[in-house]
């Protein structure tokens, strides 16, 4: 049975692992808040696990009593537990600074939380402990932005023990003090008062002088160095000879305390004088030779002399911050000591601080010292306070006085001190030519000459001495001593006491005793009873050489000084003085019971001399003020007697005494003697006894308010009206004694008399004010409550209440600002006062203060005084509420319904006017507002409104509730602006306030505005929108906060939004019909609602929208209105940040429920329920997008985030609901985001989005988001056009631009006639024609992306993107672009489909791979020219829709030295949902196929990629010569050595046996073996070129290496000799022969499905007869839709046969150059040249310039288009012009850098005389057999600018030279190839070679920066391998075509694929770039493009391998 538990908490004492259901885990220490428990077990919840509740043993948990820890502690647990957090974030963030700071604090408040848990120091160690940590706590939450701890000391308020104005005002403090904190736990805290008493601890640490075998004395004293006089008496401390650490005479004689230093005393000039004496003999060589002597000192005499003075700056010490609350930490000093002559001894702390050097020396310490080490540290207060407060540094320590009163004089303070001071002698020599060493000793005696003991210090830290004996300088006949001494002598022999100064000569001479030879004196007091005066005294010096005549009656009789009144004889008897000798002595008392003042003794015993009274009061006003408040008891006294006589009439001395009252009044109001008001208090009370005076202080009072403004000084009437306090207090308390003594008479009389005076006070303050008077009427004013205050007991409450509301009205309502302050100063007394504590006097100074309060609350004047009176009056109020909690009394009641009826109204008012602007007292005012609320209870507010609704007219009260709810709703819709962000519980307890007085607002918006005749629909919407504004506040959406914090806030003060949600649910219900006035502005209030993550309100509030749609449906017919508002503030709520995922659960949540509701429907309506359930399905979907978007809505690295999300919502908008606004705004919110992004062209087609929805032809007014100026809806569109061409201009795709350019040429041309806009229009074309052909464009990269993971966002969770890179942006940048897009998902290293367990994964993976865009120009369609180079290859990476990739793959056995036979590429096609460039740089794959490329066809693409790269390398050389020779030597290297050890040979082992054709992986791979080996031939021919180009042009130094290539050349046609021979025929024997007809019906179509023909790699038979003859067929191939647009129709060479075999032979044998129109078997048998009038049309050449994507490996697909006839027949004329040989020549066009060289050979293969070769070509005839048949001259009589390259020409680019073929009757191949390139010289010199011997094509040189993986696993780059100078083969690289140069992206592959690295070595090693045995040819893979369909391989084949490495 589980029992609830009254909060218990308790700790984790051991590890629990929750191992049982429910059970919650802790760990030892973790805190536990314990709910229920039952036998054996808590449940509850740990704050450290979030939301987590469970069970636990109780076995594990020790209980805390909460009520006995520290609330500090409490406090330091709670917060050092939420800095941790914060503190691990700034380690994770880097911020160093800050975490090194706050990990220090936490350490010293960890610390000083183990000493509090200690409890073993005092309280006041306790207090101070706990005001550091604070202070500590209070900046640490500062600087990390943390909310504001309220404190009232160091504990933190309680908010609901508080009112919530006294709840501000702490807050105000605790802020001042958090700003003042530090991290050292020092307080910079406002004072209410100056502190006006300090004290400097002193302590002595190290002494690091030796004084030669002596004994010292260091005397210290504070000194002022503006003044040059000490400040301070001495303090002594003695040091031994043997050092200071062996010194013990006493414990704590080092320390001390300097008192009573006032804030004039800590000034720059402030100094510590340390003044060293040495105790010894006079001379110090007398000490020394004495010791060394006897090792000890001798009983000889011992003196004190002169050694040095050291001075210690007190400067920083003195710049004391009144403000510091704790005093610095005590701090170290050290200062060393100077040396003078003896004479100059007395002067050397002046020389020393005025920095005369040349007077004085220094001494040096001893080594390893630094002089004299003290430590200092500075008290404040009253020195009771100060032992109070530091009670250890006063343990046994000494007090040093100060030489003078402190600042403040407390009544406690007994002091009878008299400050001597020797200063300086005049002796004579009395005949000797030396000086004397004179030694003063000082004695103090009574008359008859006892020496009085105990009253004689020479310095504190001494013992009281009976005599005091100087220090003596050394021959000086006028010694300065300048010691002082300091005499207490006690108060009853003070009057008869004496001091005598006696001076010895004291002989050098050993054990001789010191000579008396003269003496002086001074009396302390004379006959009158007056002390010693302050100053210097000249003194006599009498001689006398016998110490028995110094007796007091031989001397007292003599003058002690000139003038001596109680001196009965000049000189004489015994005694003899010379009158130039001299004692001068200096004195100072600091006394508080004697004086020095005759007028003030002659007041005190006035009555012994009448006649002096009036001098007596005259002189009292010029005293001092330390002598009047010393004898203040005893002067009152004096003064009241003669104040009056015994009748209680004035006397003639009355006048001059009230004069002299007030001065001492006056004297009282000082902060001196603000101490001594209690003692005033005090007299008044018991000992005051003048029982007649009140009738005189009335008169007196009266007559000066009357004659006041005659007065012509005006600081008599200041002083009595500033002290009518006092004033007050005597008369009413000698009016008290007076009725006491009477019976009461005479009461009547006092009253009228009172009136009277109060009347006269008045008229005071109604005269007009000047400046003189104004201080007067101030002071009086300032004197109003406490004289009021008097009078309570005197006078009934209502009288009372009258005089205040009459004096206070007496101010004219002009009067200067001055007085109208002190007239709202005297208010605030009153409500401050005693008067406001009871019920009678409080009922009329309300009225009186709120009478005032509005007249300046409505003039908007003073009102930082008026909310200082509002907020003392509402504190009181609360206060006596709270006492009187339970019986509230009807006077309080009655006084709040008087302060709401005058004040409310007035301070929303204002409240409301100043809001506007910014105003510093509107926080203050605010919080009274709230506390007036939080005083108000229901019946308070009944009473209001009825007040307010005088016969139900209910104006006013309308006007009073439309005021409030708006000012409510301003300052909650700036979340509480008045306050500081981080004042969080004033906030919270602010909303707690104000949400119970919206309940009672309600209330009469209910019963009084809800009638059909009285609704305001205006006040029901402003209590609704007040009320959403509440919910929605910033400061109560507790899901923000911390765990612990949001706990907390529930704990104190529950889930506000809630009650509040609640509470407009019940409003709305109460509008019934009235509903309507709400719709639909009421939905978005409610969907705010909504949002609070409540799971109970928003359930409650979701039905509020059926309601609503009901009501609409039955008053308008549909909801159509309650739907569009829907949407809109959906969109806009999102959009700011509002809303989570549970929303979409609570919309489905919410179509269940309306489907239940739906059902109590009457069939009434049938098709509301279809459309509510689409409506709500419709909402889900958009609130899924627009989460999605809030999500991604901050940050720079979600802006791609942001666009997908945008476009979903668009498409939304635009699809779904149709809401053009809408669509709109998304429209520019993405355009932004590309602009953002430089992204001009996708922000170019978003806004082409826009302009596609406006017309020409509409002149109606067009408005753009953001933009407010609307225009003609053409002019929208021109305008949007003529952006969006400027986008497309800067994203250079002018493709897209010139359509438009088009249309605005026509809207120009044809309808608005504007010819100048339209030559602008059509220059712009122009310029983009013409950028088109001339600008530079880099081609972008293409990656698809596969996010998969549950952890992704849902718009791409588990999706595949293809993304279109940035300019020059590779796959490793790339990558790095999407980390920082998502960088908590892990890229998958292969590219093997995910499987199940990544797809559900709760992480987030993402995998990248490059692909390759497949072309499919539809505008290039129509061509009937080759297109130009330019032109076309935009279209191969633009406008495209489909991409490819390939992953290696084996299938059937892998034979590990020749992997080739089972390596299989699978080729994938995705189809994505738009073309890129679009609205995206991404779009997700909508369809995705795949196929597979056989071994063959793989092998065929390879050797073909290899083969065109070899020839552009050959065609650059040949357009310049002047090229580096390094690449292209290098690149003939590694293709011809690394053949020698691999590459072709592999695919013969693999594809050229009969076991091969045989095997299953061999069927039906007969026509791709035969094309494999024409590519082989092919290449070999193209290395011969490439050798015999490389030999022109290779300088001597590179010879060497030619003459090795020619040699390994050699070798490499020797391994090809198994593949046969190839015999070559002479022209000359078949130009005339004619040839038979050709059988062709004998052919049938051969099925060649997985077979890809190209134009230069068709499938070659090899024949054994060479009977056969053939030509290229005509019939043309049905166009592919895959490919692209480039490829012409092309003729199949495969022959057609049945069942696998041979066509039979012809008859005719040998019968050669016989052309008909049936196909041609094979292409070694040349052509015979066609009359024009049959010839068959042949395609034209290659166009120039068409290059595919290099950065590719894999061929591109194109469609063949056109008909090749009608193409062909452009040259049918040309070629019947000349009778030519031959040649085997493939020609194609290279034009990498734009510079309109075709890429064909024919412009380099000149004639002899360019020094280049000269080739003839073939009639065209067999072009499609890869037979060139354009003669050289033709070649330059066409257009080369026109030319653009045949893209499925990139194999047929290469160069095939193929010599005059035959095929011998063994069956081999022969080949006769002639030693020059000439052609026409071959018909003579013809000889064959073997087919082995042919070249094979060299694979490109990669870019330097790419690497290729060796088989060892180490990455070599290429370039750095092969070339000599790489720096070189770089620059040359980078010359050459950029595309030629992309498409080697092999170091990307490799950082794409962790599975591609070998593969890409299979490549290489195929085409001879690198040298691989088969184990590492065999671990090898990368993907490779599959096989299309049998419909689009026509060309597939010649294009290169997507791994980039041909």
């Amino acid at each position: 049975m589980w029992i609830p538990s009254n909060n218990k908490y308790g700790v984790a004492i051991h590890n629990w692992h929750g191992d049982v259901r429910f059970g919650l885990a802790l760990d030892v220490g973790d805190s536990v808040d314990i709910v229920e428990e039952c036998t054996y077990w808590y449940r509850g919840s740990c704050p450290r696990k979030s939301r987590a509740v469970g069970i636990f043993p109780k076995t594990y948990v020790h209980i805390k009593d909460l009520s006995k820890i520290d609330p500090v502690v409490a406090e330091c647990t709670q917060v050092l537990r939420e800095w941790s957090e914060i503190w691990k974030r700034l380690y994770v963030d880097r911020e160093a600074y800050k975490f090194q700071t706050l990990r220090k604090v936490m350490f010293s408040i960890l610390e000083s939380r183990r000493e509090l848990l200690s409890a073993t120091m005092t309280q006041d160690q306790t207090l101070e402990l706990q005001m550091v940590v604070v202070s500590k706590i209070d900046w640490g939450n500062r600087k990390l932005g943390l909310d504001l701890v309220p404190r009232e000391g160091p504990l933190a308020v309680d908010p609901h023990s508080i009112g919530i104005v006294k709840l501000y005002n702490v807050h105000v403090s605790s802020a001042d003090n958090a700003k003042a904190s530090s991290s050292r736990g020092t307080l910079r805290r406002k004072t209410q008062r100056k502190i006006l008493t300090h004290h400097l601890y002193f302590c002595m640490r190290g002494f690091g002088y030796r004084i030669g075998g002596d004994d010292a004395e260091v005397y210290f004293f504070l000194y002022d160095g503006t003044h040059m006089r000490p400040l301070s008496e001495r303090f002594l401390f003695k040091i031994s000879k043997d050092g200071f650490t062996n010194y013990t005479e006493k414990l704590h004689s080092n320390c001390t305390v300097f008192t009573d230093l006032g804030a004039a005393d800590l000034n720059e000039d402030l100094h510590l004088v340390a003044v060293v004496m040495r105790v010894g003999k006079i001379i110090q060589s007398d000490s020394i030779k004495k010791i060394e002597k006897s090792g000890a000192y001798g009983h000889g005499p011992t003196f004190r002399r002169p050694f040095g003075v050291g001075i210690l700056s007190l400067s920083d010490i003195a710049h004391f911050d009144s403000s510091l609350e704790q005093s610095s930490d005590e701090r170290e000093y050290n200062f060393k000591l100077f040396q003078c002559e003896e004479k100059d001894f007395h002067l050397l702390p002046e020389l020393i601080i005025k920095k005369s050097n040349g007077k004085y020396s220094p001494i040096q310490p001893s080594q390893g010292t630094q002089g004299i080490d003290v430590s200092l540290k500075l008290l404040h207060g009253g020195l009771g306070q100060a032992r109070q407060e530091q009670p250890l540094l006063f343990q046994g320590t000494t007090i040093t006085r100060k030489m003078g009163f402190p600042d403040v004089i407390m009544p406690g303070d007994v002091r009878n001190d008299l400050f001597l001071t020797l200063e300086r002698g005049e002796f004579e020599r009395g005949g000797k030519n030396t000086g004397k060493n004179i030694l003063v000793t000082v004695v103090v005696l009574d008359e008859t000459g006892t020496v009085l003991t105990d009253c004689l210090w020479g310095a504190s830290g001494m013992d009281a001495q009976a005599q005091y004996r100087s220090m003596i300088l050394y021959h000086q006949n006028t010694p300065n001593w300048n010691e002082m001494l300091r005499l207490c002598v006690p108060i009853d022999k003070f009057a008869t006491a004496h001091v005598r100064f006696e001076f010895r000569h004291c002989s050098t001479r050993e054990k001789t005793e010191p000579k008396l030879f003269a003496f002086s004196f001074a009396r302390l007091m004379d006959t009158g009873g007056a002390t010693l005066r302050d100053g210097q005294h000249d003194l006599f010096v009498y001689k006398c050489e016998d110490p028995a005549k110094l007796q007091p009656a031989n001397y007292l009789r003599l003058q002690c000084r000139q003038g001596d009144p109680q001196a009965k004889m000049d000189c004489g008897g015994c005694f003899s003085r010379h009158s130039r000798e001299t004692f001068y002595l200096r004195s100072l008392l600091c006394s508080t019971k004697l004086t020095q003042n005759a007028d003030l003794l002659s007041l005190l015993q006035w009555r012994t001399n009448p006649e002096t009274i009036q001098d007596s009061l005259t002189g009292v006003l010029r005293l001092n003020d330390e002598e009047l408040v010393k004898f203040l008891q005893d002067v009152l006294d004096a003064l009241f007697a003669m104040f009056s006589n015994e009748e209680g009439n004035s006397t003639q001395h009355s006048g001059l005494v009230f004069h002299v009252l007030v001065s001492i009044f006056s004297l009282l109001q000082s902060n001196k003697f603000q101490h001594f008001r209690p003692v005033m208090n005090e007299y008044i009370e018991n000992h005051f006894a003048a029982a007649l005076v009140y009738k005189g202080l009335i008169t007196s009072v009266e007559h000066m308010a009357v004659f006041m403004t005659k007065a012509e000084h005006p600081d008599p009437f200041q002083k009595c009206f500033g002290s009518l306090e006092y004033i007050f207090k005597l008369l009413i308390q000698s009016r008290r004694l007076f009725a006491r003594a009477t019976g009461g008479q005479y009461e009547d009389s006092f009253r009228r008399d009172l009136h009277s005076l109060f009347t006269a006070l008045n008229g005071m303050l109604a005269v007009p004010s000047y400046d003189v008077i104004i201080p007067t009427q101030e002071a009086l004013l300032n004197s109003t409550g406490v004289v009021l205050e008097q009078l309570k007991d005197t006078l009934p409450a209502p009288e009372l209440g009258m005089l205040a509301r009459n004096m206070l009205d007496a101010i004219p309502r002009g009067a200067p600002i001055r007085l109208i302050q002190a007239k709202l100063h005297a208010v605030k007394d009153l409500v401050s006062g005693e008067l406001f504590h009871e019920d009678d006097s409080r009922t009329v100074v309300l009225s009186v203060a709120c009478k005032h309060l509005r007249m300046h609350l409505s003039r908007r004047d003073e009102l930082r005084l008026c909310a200082e009176i509002l907020s003392e009056i509402l504190s009181q109020l609360y206060d006596l509420q709270k006492e009187q909690r339970d019986k509230v009394t009807n006077t309080l009641q009655h006084d709040l319904d008087s302060l709401c009826k005058n004040i409310l109204g007035i301070l929303i008012r204002t409240i409301s006017i100043i809001m506007e602007g910014s105003n510093a007292v509107l926080p203050q005012l605010v919080s009274c507002l709230l506390g007036l609320l939080q005083l108000l209870d229901e019946t308070h507010y009944k009473r209001y409104w009825d007040e307010l609704s005088p016969n139900k007219d209910p104006r006013d009260l309308k006007e009073f509730l439309s005021k409030s709810l708006m000012v409510y709703e301003e300052l909650l819709t700036q979340d509480w602006h008045v306050f500081p962000n981080d004042w969080l519980v004033m906030k919270l307890a602010a909303n707690d306030v104000l949400r119970m007085s919206l309940e009672e607002f309600a209330k009469p918006l209910v019963y009084r505005f809800l009638a059909p005749n009285g609704f305001d629909s205006q006040l029901w919407w402003s209590y609704f929108s007040l009320a959403v504004a509440f919910l929605t506040q910033p400061s109560l959406q507790l899901e923000q906060y911390r765990e612990p914090k949001r706990l907390k806030i529930l704990h104190s003060h529950g889930d506000m939004r809630v009650l509040m949600g609640f509470q407009i649910l019940s409003m709305w219900s109460q509008l019934g019909e009235q509903k309507l006035h709400f719709i639909p502005s009421m939905v978005g209030p409610f969907l705010e609602v909504t949002l609070v993550p409540e799971p109970a309100l928003r359930k409650a509030t979701l039905s509020v929208f059926y309601d609503m749609m009901q009501c609409e449906q039955a008053a308008r017919g549909s909801f159509r209105l309650v739907e569009s508002e829907l949407i809109d503030k959906l969109d806009l709520l999102i959009s700011v940040n509002k809303g989570d995922d549970e929303y979409r659960e609570l919309f489905s949540t919410m179509e269940h429920l309306s489907l239940v509701l739906l059902e109590k429907v009457q069939m009434e309506n049938p098709n509301w329920k279809d459309a509510g359930i689409a409506f709500i399905g419709s909402v889900t979907r958009l609130l899924e997008r627009l989460l999605d978007y809030r999500s991604v809505m901050q940050g720079e690295e979600n802006r791609d985030k942001r666009m997908t999300c945008t476009v979903n919502l668009l498409n939304f908008y635009k699809n779904e609901i149709n809401r053009k606004e809408m669509y709109l705004r998304y429209i520019y919110k993405l355009h932004n985001l590309h602009l953002q992004a430089e992204n001009y062209t996708e922000a170019g087609f978003t806004l082409k989005l826009y302009a596609s929805m406006l017309s020409w032809d509409r002149e109606t007014q067009s408005f753009a988001p953001f933009d407010n100026s609307g225009q003609p809806e053409w002019q929208r569109k021109e305008r949007l056009y003529h952006e969006i061409l400027k986008y497309f201009d800067k994203g250079k795709c002018w493709e897209k631009g010139i359509p438009l350019c088009k249309e605005l040429a026509q809207l120009y041309e044809t309808r608005r006639f504007d010819y100048n806009k339209l030559s602008d229009i059509l220059i712009q074309e122009a310029k983009f024609f013409q950028n088109i052909l001339t600008q530079l464009r880099p081609e972008p990269e293409y990656f698809r992306v596969g996010f998969y993971g549950m952890g992704l966002p849902l718009f791409v969770r588990n999706k595949q993107f293809v993304y279109r890179g940035l300019e020059y942006e590779r796959i490793g940048a790339f990558t790095q672009r999407l980390q920082t897009e998502f960088p908590s998902a892990q890229i998958l290293g292969n590219n093997s489909p995910p499987d199940n367990a990544i797809l559900n994964a709760p992480e987030q993976y993402i995998q990248i791979s490059n692909v390759r865009p497949v072309g499919d120009a539809q505008s290039l369609k129509t061509a009937m020219v080759p297109v130009p180079e330019k032109i076309a290859r935009f279209y191969e990476v633009n406008d495209v829709t489909r991409f490819i990739y390939d992953r290696p793959m084996y299938k059937g056995p892998v034979d590990k030295d020749n992997e080739f036979k089972s390596l299989w590429i699978e080729r994938t096609i995705l189809e994505i949902s738009s073309p890129l460039p679009g609205i995206l740089r991404w779009f997700e794959v909508k369809q995705k196929s795949m196929q597979e490329l056989t071994p063959v066809e793989y092998a065929c693409e390879i050797i073909s990629n290899a083969g065109k790269e070899l020839s552009d390398l050959i065609v650059q050389y040949k357009r310049d010569p002047k090229r580096n020779i390094n690449p292209f030597s290098m690149r003939l290297q590694g293709t011809i050595d690394a053949n020698v050890m691999g590459g072709i040979s592999k695919y013969q082992e693999a594809f050229f046996s009969e076991q091969f054709l045989k095997s299953p992986q061999g069927a039906g791979q007969q026509a791709n073996v035969q094309r494999l080996k024409a590519l082989i031939l092919e290449q070999i021919q193209i290395l011969e070129q490439a050798l015999e180009l490389h030999g022109q042009l290779a300088p001597s130094g590179v010879q060497p290496l030619h003459n090795r290539l020619l040699e390994r050349f050699s070798q490499l046609k020797q391994s090809l000799s198994g593949m046969g021979r190839l015999k070559r025929q002479h022209s000359e024997s078949i130009v005339n022969t004619p040839l038979p007809p050709l059988p062709t019906e004998q052919r049938v179509a051969q099925a060649t499905a997985s077979t890809s023909v190209n134009a230069n790699s068709h499938a070659n038979y090899v024949y054994d007869l060479d009977e056969i003859y053939t030509r290229p067929g005509d019939t043309l191939r049905p166009v592919d839709p895959l490919s692209s647009y480039q490829t012409l129709s092309k003729e199949s060479l495969s022959i057609p046969l049945e069942d696998g075999s041979a066509p039979p032979v012809p008859n005719r044998p040998r019968s050669q150059n016989f052309i008909t129109n049936g196909a041609m078997d094979s292409p070694e048998v040349p052509p015979k040249r066609q009359p024009a009038g049959n010839s068959p049309g042949a395609p034209p050449l290659p166009p120039r310039g068409i290059t595919p994507d290099k950065r590719a490996s894999n061929p591109l697909i194109f469609n063949d288009f056109g008909n090749s006839d009608a193409v062909g027949r452009r040259h049918s004329s040309q070629q019947q012009q000349h009778g030519q040989k031959y040649s085997v020549v493939d020609i194609s066009y290279d034009d990498p850098e734009a510079d309109q060289q075709p890429h064909s050979l024919p412009p380099n293969f000149q004639d002899g005389s360019g020094g280049h070769l000269s080739v003839c070509f073939a009639p065209n005839d067999f072009r499609d057999s890869g037979i060139s048949t354009t003669s050289s001259r033709e070649l330059n009589h066409m257009n080369l600018n026109n030319l653009s390259e045949d893209s499925s020409s990139i194999s047929a680019s290469t160069v095939h030279h193929r010599e005059h073929c035959r095929v011998s009757s063994n069956g081999s191949l022969d080949i006769h190839a002639s030693a020059s390139m000439n052609i026409t010289q071959r018909e003579s010199s013809a000889s064959s070679f073997d087919v082995e011997d042919l070249p094979v094509p060299p694979p490109p040189i990669p870019p330097k920066s790419l690497a290729v993986s060796t088989s060892n696993g180490v990455s070599i780059g290429i370039d750095e391998a092969h070339s000599p100078n790489p720096s070189t083969q770089l620059n040359h690289i980078q010359n050459q075509n950029h595309s030629t140069n992309s498409h080697h992206h092999l170091g990307h592959q490799q950082q794409q694929n962790g599975d591609s690295d070998g593969y890409t070595m299979l490549q290489h090693q195929a085409n001879g770039l690198a040298t691989l045995p088969p184990p590492a040819a065999a671990a090898a893979a990368v993907e490779v493009p599959p096989p299309l369909p049998a419909s689009a391989i026509a060309s597939s084949s010649s294009h290169q391998h997507d791994g980039g490495t041909f």
